[in-house]
């Protein structure tokens, strides 16, 4: 039998690395569970009483855990030589520059990792991809680790252990899965006893006909595809949204009436401004890059139009927005609630306000924005200098509202349902606008307010009907 692991090592406390761990932490309790970052504020962060991220449940669990069997850290040596199994849960980006440039993935975190690993381990360790990684990762990282050994006879068992997570149900996701996919070597007998202790980490809590093993290549692509199929989805259904405001259809009651159907079912069939997050749009056009370097050219431009869509969706919103406003917004005041790029998360990365907000600026707008959990710092890092010149970050909804021409919704935040529009329509400026880019609101009783409202998929306000492809 394989001897149960009892310290676990973290590269990485980002937002799959702290989460995943402080689970591990709290359903593993005989299990020493490290998290390490050379980012000092970031770990510091984690060691105090706000944490770096939010996440719904978080909180409770990193609380009860930290200083019993969970520890935050910036020595990454001196925890990777104490530990028997390290997940690697490094930022895996879209390559910037060079070959490869705007599609493959850019490995450079993880090949850091690596080395440092290789240089501090003295014994024997179980490697775990947890990042995002191009298929065929682990056999580069297994020459890296093997090379740069100073030890004579570590060996090193390299696992592929892909997330599922979403942002804002993390805790859900993580506490009750609907699967855990684990790749290995499983064709030998050392590579199998690597699968099986972390198996043994997951049977903990997980059960075992949810745990699924595959081998390393098999659970490398699952992840990219599993990120591409669900963003093909919101693509589809998004491209539908157009064509219901060219028809009159109504594009919930098209998303209703498809999603019953067992074999497409409803989730991520919510029509929106777009998709955003970290995973989507890096791991479709991973996945392309990956198509165009095996010779095949069609494969690769069928997921890049995936990618495509969501682009168009976001342009087509912005074009919405300006010829509803007598195709001009130059100078206009428009309050932007929501910047993350979903709810109960304050992540922004690849946000659709990001797009939605700078289309806006370039035609001149004045944006006030509002979200309740983005810092105006994260808003600025992402906006650039340039265009916050033409944003103010309010601290309240109120103060975003008052006296701008127009709101657009961008992120679907629960509080946005609950205020008084009565109120809103009465300190903003006349026409007053609502573009709800995530269908969240009750249309019907904000036009009876006094509101012009445009809705994704949903049958245009005659005021609207000049609007671009528009009958």
């Amino acid at each position: 039998m394989t001897r149960p692991i009892t310290t676990i090592c973290c590269i990485g406390a980002g937002y799959v690395g702290g989460p995943t761990m402080a689970m591990i932490a709290k359903k593993c309790p005989q299990i020493s569970v490290t998290v390490v970052d050379i980012s000092q504020p970031r770990i510091d962060a984690w060691n105090s009483s706000e944490l770096p991220i939010y996440e719904p449940g978080l909180d409770e669990i990193v609380f009860e855990c930290r200083g019993k069997n969970l520890f935050f850290s910036t020595d990454v040596e001196g925890a990777i030589r104490d530990c028997e199994m390290i997940f690697v849960s490094v930022n895996t980006p879209t390559k910037k520059t060079g070959l490869g440039k705007g599609k493959a993935a850019d490995l450079t975190y993880w090949e850091l990792a690596a080395r440092t690993i290789a240089a501090c381990s003295e014994s024997d360790k179980i490697i775990v991809e947890k990042s995002t990684v191009p298929v065929r990762t682990a056999e580069a990282i297994e020459k890296v680790l093997q090379r740069n050994c100073p030890h004579d006879g570590v060996r090193f068992d390299i696992l592929s252990n892909p997330e599922f997570l979403a942002e804002g149900t993390a805790i859900v996701d993580l506490d009750a899965p609907d699967r855990v996919l684990i790749g290995g070597k499983i064709e030998n007998a050392k590579g199998q006893a690597a699968v099986d202790a972390l198996v043994g980490v997951y049977s903990n809590w997980v059960p075992k006909e949810n745990i699924l093993t595959a081998n390393l290549w098999s659970a490398e692509l699952s992840k990219l595809a599993a990120n591409a199929f669900l963003a093909q989805r919101i693509s589809s259904i998004n491209a539908m949204s157009a064509l219901c405001e060219a028809t009159g259809a109504d594009v919930q009651q098209v998303s209703h009436a498809i999603g019953t159907d067992t074999r497409i079912g409803s989730k991520f069939l919510n029509a929106s401004v777009g998709f955003g997050g970290s995973c989507f749009q890096k791991d479709i056009l991973n996945l392309a890059y990956i198509c165009e370097c095996h010779g095949l050219p069609e494969v690769a431009e069928y997921w890049h139009s995936v990618v495509g869509m969501n682009d168009y969706q976001k342009s087509r919103f912005v074009k919405r927005m300006i010829s509803a406003m007598f195709n001009t917004i130059s100078g206009k005041k428009i309050s932007m609630l929501g910047y993350a790029f979903k709810k109960d998360t304050g992540d922004t990365r690849e946000s659709p306000a990001i797009d939605v907000g700078h289309g806006l600026i370039e035609d001149g707008a004045k944006l006030n924005i509002y979200d309740p959990k983005v810092a105006a710092a994260q808003i600025a890092l992402d906006m650039g200098e340039e265009a916050m010149k033409s944003i103010t970050c309010c601290k309240t909804h109120t103060e975003s509202l008052t006296g701008a021409h127009a709101v657009c919704i961008m992120t679907e935040w629960d509080e946005f349902k609950t205020y008084d529009w009565e109120a809103i329509y009465g300190v903003m400026q006349k026409p007053a606008f609502v573009f709800d880019g995530r269908l969240i609101l009750d249309h019907q009783k904000l036009k009876d307010i006094g509101f012009i409202v445009y809705a994704l998929g949903k049958p245009l306000d005659p005021f609207l009907c000049s609007a671009e492809g528009a009958p």
